[in-house]
């Protein structure tokens, strides 16, 4: 039992805080035994000080200890902006007892609100005793890392050993995990965000079990139907070096548990071999590989052990142990009845159908018997001798915009409900039919991250997987969470339908999933746009993959790419048909430039790599195949520009200089023979006057300054009867010697040797490149376009429908 100690009050400061000559002063009162530890990022130029006068001492980080008032000065104008706050307490614990609860108390006057805090309680046993943290009513659940609790509050178990430190797991309130030990020596902390009111909370600190594990998680599953995600230690990194984790499940009586993975990777193992041991009320044990089904009717009370090897982690490809474990449990026949009101549920449908005829399931609908049973209202349902297995719950919404000026302003949350908690069985899927209007596109976005679809070496590690496609069941593809794409726009009817991941139950409520607006139509029948992140490789497959795209179908990737970076493609599983008519094609092209970057059609070698520098548009068409499929899977990385200016500029300052080099030496030659010269040559004088050499030579007042020295000879003079000789024997065609390059007309002077005044020189004038023309694609009703700027064009272009010379792709719908 623990002793009653005194209580951890986390932040018990008398505090007075203001502002002067932007240094933000205040007084803290850190509780006797803890420790207040303020920090920054080292920004330069703020730092936290404490005293006065020559004790005055400034730092980027600063500790102070609880128990006298303590002056604190930032200098910073916002250091909420800056700094962090940590408040450290240690709690012992000896063979019987423990010094101390985990205990949170409110101050809505603190000044410390503005800042980032998090609270940590280091605790320690006495071997071989564990120390156990009881998180009472109503609990917790394990979240996924980079999931954010509801409520602000997020809490994180950690557990120190000899071999390193390993996190439990990251928690939020409310859920069935009702205690965690942990062996020896562990912390726990809570995490609460600048502006966020610390809620008031206790849980109980106390001497535990022996164990034999890293750490053993209490959970206790409701009566009824409930899923529990677990994930193991350190996810999504490796779970510790043979090591052992244990869950133990309290479960109602007449109730059954199934256990599935997911996201499993797995070591290479030097020693033993990784698995997971089942252990019930009865005594009994079962021992499962990590790669075999897991038991899906386990009854009762029972736990779970995970056993890691000895890991090779020095072999390249061995990425260690880590996995996802879904426990669901449900009653094992459920009689009764349930009242179902639908009119609270954003304008779904429940459809609940009887998956196989041999079973004894009964349903009723308003006392009615039925197979299949659909509400839209209210109604009461009655079922008898029925299991979760037995049932198949989806609920749909249609979602129709039959005027586009209506319905512009309209945004529409998809969001997955909570169903009644008097139905036994889980919702399977939602789904949702969009139906935009005849000169209108559908446009889906995320709340709250960009999705990425979900290809092969790429699963969803998310508990929701979103599938989209055509009215007719035309796939268009598979997304889930944390991904790059900002945008998806389709021009036709379609459905989305939100699922869980490999045949999971739905977690439910998962709110808010997709917004939807209806805009005007678009060109492409598809437009995704996509924002990589850089060094992190995006894979971009045509819509419905595998399967090919359908014919004369259009799709294009909007692909931004910040300054500085550029954009490495690869196209890789690129499949290509054998067209009947029209061609496929795969274009890239730089967003303001006229040229195109790539473009190859089937009946050319397509390139492996390309590499392209800003942001760009990646359109791809389809043809009428004679047999075959056109579909791409397009990995898109971004990476720092190489400098390729210096390299460019090396090289022509070389080239400069030998260039003059050789100018020079020609200069003195001539200049050496030119009293030789016996026969009359145009010379080109700077100055702007022409002599003509000859036995009068040049005139004598100017011999002083060597200006008989010849400054340049052009080229196209002197060898101008080899030229014309040339011309007539066909060897070259007509030229025009001064053919200017556009911009200032002085600025084609040719160079010359000799102390020629390059100050007076001018510079030709910089032509700035015009916008390139977007690709000319007919809208299927002549509407004008507004949100899509890529597209906006100035007509339409006919175009052949049979094979020949290359092609310009066009807009299918």
């Amino acid at each position: 039992m623990s002793s009653p100690g005194v209580p951890l009050q986390l932040l018990l400061f008398t505090c007075v805080a203001f502002t002067v000559s932007g240094v933000q002063k205040l007084t803290v009162s850190p509780d006797r035994g803890t420790v207040l530890h303020i920090s920054s990022g080292e920004v330069k130029g703020c730092t936290v000080c404490t005293g006065a006068g020559r004790s005055r001492q400034c730092a980027p980080s600063l500790a102070i200890p609880g128990g006298a008032p303590v002056s604190v000065e930032f200098e910073c104008s916002r250091p909420q902006d800056v700094f962090s706050v940590e408040v450290v307490r240690n709690i012992e614990c000896t063979t019987k007892s423990c010094n101390g609860h985990i205990t949170q108390l409110s101050s809505d006057s603190l000044p410390l609100l503005a800042f980032h805090r998090k609270f940590t309680w280091n605790l320690k046993a006495s071997s071989p005793k564990a120390l156990k943290v009881d998180f009472g009513q109503p609990g917790m659940r394990q979240t996924h890392p980079s999931e954010r609790c509801p409520d602000g509050h997020g809490y994180t178990l950690r557990a120190f050993q000899t071999t390193g430190n390993a996190t439990v797991g990251k928690y939020c309130r409310a859920g069935p995990v009702g205690s965690a030990q942990v062996q020896n020596r562990g912390s726990f902390s809570l995490d609460v965000p600048a502006g966020q009111k610390l809620q008031n909370g206790r849980f109980d600190v106390s001497v535990g079990e022996e164990i034999k594990t890293l750490a053993k998680i209490t959970l206790t599953l409701p009566a009824g139907t409930s899923s529990s995600l677990l994930l193991s230690p350190n996810y999504p990194d490796s779970f510790p070096d043979d090591d052992v984790m244990e869950w133990y499940f309290q479960v109602p009586e007449k109730q059954k548990t199934a256990v599935q993975f997911s996201n499993l990777t797995q070591p290479r193992c030097q020693k033993k071999e990784t698995a997971m041991e089942y252990h019930g009320t009865g005594g009994g044990a079962m021992v499962r590989s990590l790669k075999e089904p897991q038991p899906s009717d386990l009854q009762g009370t029972f736990s779970m052990t995970l056993r890691n090897c000895e890991m090779d982690r020095r072999s390249a490809g061995s990425p260690g142990l880590s996995l996802s474990i879904q426990v669901s449990s449900s009653r094992a026949r459920f009689t009764g009845s349930c009242k179902v009101d639908m009119r609270q549920m954003d304008g779904l449908s429940l459809h609940i159908e009887k998956v196989s005829r041999a079973s004894d399931c009964q349903m009723k609908v308003n006392a009615v018997p039925k197979e299949k049973i659909t509400i839209a209202a209210k109604s009461e349902l009655t079922f008898k001798d029925c299991s979760p297995e037995d049932v198949h719950i989806t609920a749909m919404r249609v979602i129709e915009c039959r005027q586009l000026k209506d319905c512009l302003k309209t945004s529409y949350r998809l969001s997955v409900p909570a169903l009644p908690s008097c139905l036994f069985a889980p919702l399977s899927s939602v789904t949702w039919t969009l139906r935009p209007p005849r000169h209108g596109t559908v446009e889906l976005t995320s709340p709250a991250e960009p999705l990425r679809q979900a290809l092969p070496g790429q699963p969803c590690n998310d508990s929701v997987l979103i599938r989209v496609a055509e009215d007719d069941g035309t796939a268009i593809g598979r997304f889930c969470p944390r991904g790059a794409v900002q945008k998806i726009q389709i021009h036709t009817n379609m459905s989305v339908t939100v699922s869980g991941v490999e045949g999971k139950t739905l977690r439910t409520p998962f709110t808010h999933v997709l917004n939807v607006i209806f805009k005007e139509e678009i060109s492409e029948r598809y437009i995704f746009t996509v924002s990589p992140k850089r060094d992190t490789p995006v894979l971009l497959a045509t819509p419905g993959w595998p399967v090919g795209m359908k014919p004369y179908a259009t799709v294009s990737w909007i692909v931004s790419v910040p300054p500085k970076m550029d954009a490495r493609l690869m196209f890789a599983n690129l499949s290509q048909p054998k067209c009947s008519n029209r061609h496929t094609n795969i274009r890239v092209q730089r967003l303001g430039r006229p040229e195109e970057e790539y473009s190859r059609r089937e009946d050319e070698e397509a390139a492996s790599e390309l590499t392209v520098s800003g942001t760009f548009y990646l359109n791809m068409s389809n043809c009428m195949a004679e047999r075959g499929d056109f579909s791409v899977i397009t990995e898109v990385t971004l990476q720092k520009s190489k400098n390729v200016l210096i390299t460019v500029l090396s090289v022509v300052a070389a080239l400069l200089v030998l260039f003059v080099i050789v100018l020079v030496v020609v200069c003195v030659v001539i200049r050496k023979k030119k009293k030789k010269l016996s026969h009359q040559v145009s010379i080109y004088n700077p100055n702007g006057t022409v002599f003509l050499p000859g036995h009068n030579g040049f005139p004598r007042t100017r011999e002083d300054n060597e200006s008989h020295v010849y400054a340049s000879i052009e080229d196209t003079l002197v060898y101008t009867d080899l030229l014309r000789k040339g011309t007539e024997m066909g060897v070259y065609g007509e030229f025009d010697a001064h053919r200017s390059f556009p911009g200032h007309a002085d600025s084609q002077k040719p160079l010359v040797c000799g102390d020629a005044d390059m100050d007076d020189m001018p510079v030709g004038a910089y032509q700035q490149f015009q916008a390139p023309p977007l690709p000319v694609r007919p809208l299927s009703h002549g509407q004008r376009l507004e949100d899509n700027a890529l597209y906006r064009t100035d007509g339409e272009e006919e175009r052949s429908r049979h094979l020949g010379p290359r092609l310009e792709p066009e807009g299918g719908n």
